[in-house]
């Protein structure tokens, strides 16, 4: 017989090897994360965020352009958390980026488990739930243009975590706590932390506030309401934006509801109904929490259809359609993932493990597969301090190490969506300003009204690059005071201009007037 002394040594025992597996399965499929969807460094949002960190580390950078990476980061703490980190760990900021993206995994699954340890009993589904979201990690959120999480670091991926913890305090009725999670996640990306509030007041509803549920008058007395909010006076947000905002905002067509393709429509009501599904399932089977969770979930997405419709369908509005009400869908693809993985654990799989291989591996392949027709030209994994085998990033590594540090370069305004380039920023890697681009910089400008105008001005100077003449270049030195160009071997006027460097795909040229003269006149004489 065991003395009664030892017992509750050996049941600290117990939990402790049941916290050191848990811990130790997430830290594994936090890896598996990484191998099946890929990381990358500089690509699509990071070109805005990448060059605010390295400009805090180095204020010399990018004399000429800060303002269009500086007006979407100074709102958020996150690149100063970054930059803090590159200080005092002493490593690359490349290490930094990448050692927060894994930590941002590690983070997100571990709310994953704590949810679905709130939603089911069984180890079997709470762990299905758990891998279901590690093998959709990268899932596109209907036509948001946004994935469950990004494959390089963004900083929504600590928002979220730190908001999945947060609507866990709420559904508690932890409230303080929950508060101050949401002002953690406030402060490194706000439009996320605001419909996680929103999704929050959902949770607090009283049952009997729930639209399907009340009468009829109940109903009707709230849809007036709704339409009294809807009616308020907005004079400012009515009046157009100017030429140069509209024409940012309309380079994202997910911004506008009437501009999604078909098969997006379906994005936002098939899970309404799947969740509608699930709640149902919960019902029956007497799991309440999950059937509440889901009625409240289906009620957020109605909404938010709802709100997105009135605000991005009437032109008078379109001022408004930068805060991207749909965004608020990226949280019930998290829990419509969650769930379906969970009950699938229950239900179906159980501790088979020939039945986990089944699901998982042609999922988590399907997904890889995907990532990588993403990333064509890139390694799935790009390791810090790997040499670039792209030769936008080889001549962008070039510019960093060999032009002056107030250099002002040119590209192609549609640079990030050459083939081959798989959306590299050029101020995240070469460190140097350029003229605006069309495909990121944009971003920035329809959010923020006065940086349009100079983002119009540079782009369009740049219209018909593909026939720029050796005079073309000299404009743009002359109206804008850009000294260098990076221009595609197939460029006609690229053999024109004095190019110090160049791969099998571009050159890196300057473009004073006076060496294109030099250069026009040795091929006069060579003639």
């Amino acid at each position: 017989m065991i003395p009664r002394f030892l017992v509750p040594r050996f049941s600290f025992l117990d939990s402790s090897r049941a916290a050191c597996a848990s811990v130790g399965g997430l830290l594994f499929l936090t890896a598996a994360a990484v191998l099946i969807h890929g990381y990358h460094l500089g690509v699509e949002d990071q070109t805005i965020y990448l060059p605010a960190i390295k400009k805090i580390l180095d204020p010399s950078l990018y004399p000429r352009d800060a303002e269009f990476f500086l007006a979407q980061t100074r709102p958020t703490v996150f690149p100063q958390i970054v930059a803090a980190t590159v200080r005092i760990s002493h490593s690359s900021i490349a290490n930094a980026v990448l050692g927060w993206q894994v930590f941002s995994i590690l983070l997100i699954l571990a709310a994953a488990q704590r949810w679905s340890r709130k939603l089911f009993a069984s180890p079997a589904a709470q762990w299905a739930a758990v891998v279901m979201v590690v093998a959709v990690l990268t899932l596109p959120v209907s036509g948001t243009a946004l994935y469950l999480v990004d494959p390089y670091l963004h900083p929504r991926a600590p928002a979220m975590a730190l908001l999945l913890f947060m609507l866990a305090d709420v559904m508690e009725r932890k409230l303080w706590r929950a508060l101050l999670l949401a002002a953690m996640a406030a402060t490194i990306h706000i439009q996320m932390t605001f419909y996680a509030l929103l999704l929050a007041v959902f949770l607090l509803l009283p049952e009997r506030w729930l639209g399907w549920l009340g009468g009829t008058k109940e109903r009707e007395n709230r849809l007036a309401r709704t339409r009294a909010l809807a009616a308020l006076p907005l004079q400012s947000l009515f009046e157009p934006g100017t030429p140069a905002w509209q024409e940012a905002a309309r380079t994202r067509w997910q911004h506008y509801l009437l501009r999604w393709p078909w098969y997006a429509w379906i994005g936002i009501f098939a899970p309404l109904i799947l969740l509608f599904w699930l709640g149902r399932i919960g019902q029956r089977h007497g799991r309440q929490t999950i059937a509440d969770l889901c009625r409240r979930l289906v009620g957020f997405g109605i909404f938010g259809f709802v709100a997105s419709a009135i605000l991005t369908m009437p032109p008078a509005l379109e001022r408004l359609t930068a805060y991207q009400p749909m965004r608020g869908f990226h949280l019930i693809y998290f829990f419509l993932v969650l769930l379906a993985g969970g009950w699938l654990g229950e239900f179906l799989l159980q501790s088979k493990v020939w039945r986990w291989l089944l699901l998982f591996l042609p999922l988590s392949f399907t997904m890889f597969y995907v990532q990588r027709q993403i990333f064509p030209a890139s390694p799935h994994i790009e390791w810090p301090g790997a040499a670039p085998r792209n030769p936008w990033l080889e001549a962008f590594a070039w510019v960093r190490q060999n032009t002056p540090r107030d250099a002002y370069f040119a590209l192609d305004p549609y640079y990030a969506a050459r083939p081959g380039e798989d959306v590299h920023g050029f101020r995240a890697f070469a460190e140097r300003s350029m003229m605006a681009d069309y495909v990121k910089d944009s971003a920035v400008s329809l959010l923020f009204p006065l940086v349009a105008g100079r983002w119009q001005r540079e782009v369009h100077a740049r219209d018909g690059w593909q026939k720029f003449s050796a005079a073309d270049f000299e404009r743009l030195e002359r109206d804008f005071g850009v000294d260098w160009v990076v221009v595609e071997q197939s460029h006609p006027s690229s053999h024109a201009l004095a190019c110090p460097y160049e791969n099998e795909l571009l050159r890196v040229c300057r473009i004073t007037q006076r060496s294109n003269r030099e250069r026009q006149t040795a091929a006069s004489d060579s003639r």
